[in-house]
């Protein structure tokens, strides 16, 4: 028996109808010659069936605790493939935007919490002009089962890097679906307690030191410019450039910083992964940078193309941090969250970029010192009763309409492989993710590189952002600037 970590049961408790808090993936495959869309979702069933030993993120499921006093755990069975993989058809009159509706519908509803926290849809009948032999693969898995870096670790066993598998070796003995007793399960989950308050309170006396001397160096460096003002050495002159914005402030209301429906909207973008690169290094920045930049150039060229006032002050994003340490491929979560400005309020492109990249680089400089002392997981008796009815307070209280917003969308990053990859034979063309949005954040931004491209997955509320595709499209727009500034004179 393995219980959820804190991070991870986080992610059931915080569930509602509302806010599934599933991630998933949107993919464009290449059909082998011959091979229709049914036919290969039968190689995948068993293509999958031969790797499952590799992947027990595919092969578990929840079991709550009695009363659910505590975090639920985990119980290994035999996943149903023929439910866990379907195969749907796009109708002929869905339109060029058929496939995103498709999955933004697919991405609303909850999972089944009796079966694996996971589900593929291969989806046939796209556009010609994707290709004859293109189909669609959406992919969804909770994120109590994974996070962002976890599922690329999940997509590397599942994958291939040519059309012929790779041999995985034979599957161990066929193992019986793993059962635990009531007294088991709350044996395990007492003990699993003790550990964790153990590990916390040997923890506690160096993260306190470390804290300590965070906060020193701050104090420190705050007397030593009160020293120098007293003795008469002259501040630097201010800038006439518009004030920053700190990364910890609340952000502008933004039309879709509202409690959120049960409808979501989607759209994908797709840019030049090395050219992007090349500009970003051209100006001394960071591709994160870049990605910063072309967000933050987006949401003004979607609020003047809506007609809608440009707010004073900037927008702000949450990014997941992972906590993740080299080489760790367990199919857990080990993130957190942090907040950027993303200098929607400075006019000029130009200032824009040079604003984020002060900001992300002050922002590496807190993080660097306390990342590790973050916990991933804690004790959680009771928990599961009193997140559980905040959550469902906070929804129906209707107050992310009423409060300014912490953050006004979240925006991830995540690095990916570069060369073609091959899933039961077929070639994988695009790799766009698909992520969750919450009640007061009704955006989230997510990109993958993979192959060469940036693959961008745009999620959004379906009722205060329906045109979300503008956003994506923004992001074009915001490239184009972003190529046509002049890099900085080299020393």
């Amino acid at each position: 028996m393995k219980q959820l970590s804190a991070l991870d049961a986080l992610f059931l408790y915080l569930e509602t109808p509302a806010t599934p808090m599933h991630v998933g993936a949107l993919h464009l495959f290449e059909l082998p010659a011959g091979l229709t869309a049914a036919q290969w979702t039968r190689q995948i069933r068993e293509h999958l069936a031969a790797r499952l030993h590799l992947a027990p993120a595919l092969s578990r499921r929840l079991r709550n605790l009695p009363l659910n006093v505590a975090n639920p755990a985990w119980e290994r069975c035999e996943p149903d493939l023929a439910w866990h993989i379907q195969t749907l058809k796009l109708g002929a009159a869905g339109g060029p935007n058929a496939l995103n509706a498709r999955v933004a519908d697919l991405h609303a509803q909850t999972m089944d919490r009796t079966r694996p926290l996971w589900q593929f849809f291969v989806i046939g009948g796209l556009p010609k002009r994707m290709g004859t032999r293109t189909v669609a693969l959406y992919t969804k898995v909770h994120h109590a089962a994974v996070d962002g870096k976890a599922g690329v670790a999940l997509a590397q066993v599942l994958l291939d890097i040519t059309p012929v598998p790779r041999d995985v070796g034979a599957p161990p003995e066929h193992r019986q679906p793993m059962q635990f007793g009531t007294t088991a399960l709350l044996k395990g989950a007492l003990a699993n307690q003790m550990d964790q308050a153990g590990s916390l309170i040997k923890q506690l006396p160096g993260t306190l030191t470390q804290l300590t001397m965070s906060a020193g160096k701050i104090a420190w460096q705050t007397a030593l410019s009160q020293i120098g003002t007293r003795l008469g050495f002259k501040p630097a002159a201010r800038s006439r450039k518009p004030a920053e914005q700190g990364n910890w402030s609340f952000g502008p209301r933004l039309p879709f910083n509202r409690s959120v429906s049960s409808t979501r909207s989607f759209a994908t973008a797709r840019l030049p992964l090395s050219e992007l690169k090349g500009l970003a290094r051209a100006h001394g920045a960071t591709l994160n940078d870049a990605v910063l930049f072309l967000v933050s150039g987006a949401l003004r060229h979607y609020l003047k193309e809506k007609r809608l006032p440009l707010p004073r002050k900037s927008a702000i994003a949450a990014m997941p941090i992972s906590l993740r340490a080299e080489g760790d491929t367990r199919a857990n979560t080990q993130a957190t969250m942090t907040a950027v400005s993303l200098a929607t309020h400075l006019s000029k492109p130009a200032d824009r970029l040079a604003a984020l990249m002060r900001t992300t680089g002050s922002l590496k400089g807190s993080l660097s010192g306390v990342k590790h002392l973050i916990p991933t997981d804690l004790p959680s008796i009771g928990l599961p009763w009193l997140i559980t009815a905040g959550t469902q307070a906070y929804g129906a209280s209707g107050l992310a309409d009423r409060i300014a917003p912490l953050a006004n969308l979240v925006i991830s990053n995540v690095p990916g492989p570069q060369l073609p990859l091959y899933l039961a034979g077929a070639k994988m063309l695009t790799y766009t993710p698909v992520s969750i949005i919450i009640h007061g954040v009704g955006l989230n931004i997510t990109v993958q590189s993979y192959n060469g491209q940036l693959d961008v997955g745009l999620i959004a509320d379906g009722k205060t952002l329906p045109d979300v595709q503008r956003i994506a499209d923004g992001m074009q727009v915001a490239f184009e600037e972003l190529a046509g500034l002049s890099p900085p004179p080299q020393p």
